[in-house]
């Protein structure tokens, strides 16, 4: 039987989640942006928090406030709403990034088995503007998507114990860029000096999702003044209104 979307899943006794599909769209991360911008505006009573994925929402609720029945159909009445009927207001963000050499230990391996070589694989990560789906796995990491089908290849057989913060990295149809350092499977391209996790910023998280990133590439020199300023200060990159 195909299912109807979007539909409505218990997610125990305190949360409910607003399915709008089962592939990694844009066209359904747009849906679930409006979803997670629709409940934030309506203010519904009960509601501690929502969580924005690929495909779905997940909306935490005090049940002492909010019957779920009632709260499940108010949801669903606002995941119905014609898209662009409510905006988030989003930022295309430009984020330098060193590539190769000890920033992107993996960056000669990816050019070789692509076979475009390595300014090539540069270029076209630079020349994507890429989607933040959603946030998760470690404060601030952002899923961005998608590389040109040209740079795409399956995750490394053997993960890493630990990367270093702040690496740009790519895997299978995804990118994104360690906020601190963690274990991964992906692809090392290289590194920013940009901190998408910055306690001493206000918001501490530099990304949302729906948000897009830009890279542009910089050299190892300007990569390590640049790092230098962003261990005295917060750094907070260029950035414009998306449409």
């Amino acid at each position: 039987m195909d299912l109807v979307y979007p539909r409505l899943l218990s997610a125990g006794d305190g949360a409910l989640v607003v399915e709008f599909g089962e592939r990694v769209d844009p066209a359904l991360n747009d849906a679930v942006q409006q979803l997670d911008a629709a409940i934030a505006a309506a203010r519904l009573p009960g509601v501690i928090e929502t969580t924005p994925t690929y495909r779905s929402v997940l909306v935490s609720f005090d049940p002492l406030v909010a019957a779920p029945e009632a709260l499940g159909r108010r949801l669903l009445a606002l995941a119905a709403q014609p898209l662009g009927s409510v905006r988030r207001s989003a930022r295309r963000w430009f984020v330098p990034v060193a590539f190769g050499g000890e920033h992107g230990v993996d960056l000669q391996e990816v050019g070789a088995r692509t076979g475009l070589g390595v300014a090539k694989v540069i270029d076209l990560h630079c020349a994507t503007d890429y989607r933040v789906y959603m946030l998760g796995f470690s404060p601030g990491y952002a899923y961005l998507g998608a590389p040109p089908a040209e740079l795409q290849l399956p995750r490394r057989e053997t993960p890493r114990l630990m990367v270093p913060s702040n690496s740009f990295m790519q895997g299978g149809g995804q990118a994104g860029i360690s906020p601190l350092a963690m274990p991964s499977g992906w692809h090392l391209l290289g590194r920013t000096p940009v901190r998408l996790f910055e306690l001493r910023r206000d918001p501490p998280f530099l990304l949302s999702p729906g948000d897009r990133v830009r890279f542009h590439a910089i050299d190892a020199d300007n990569f390590a003044r640049l790092d230098a300023e962003a261990e005295r200060a917060p750094m907070t990159p260029d950035s414009e209104p998306v449409p």
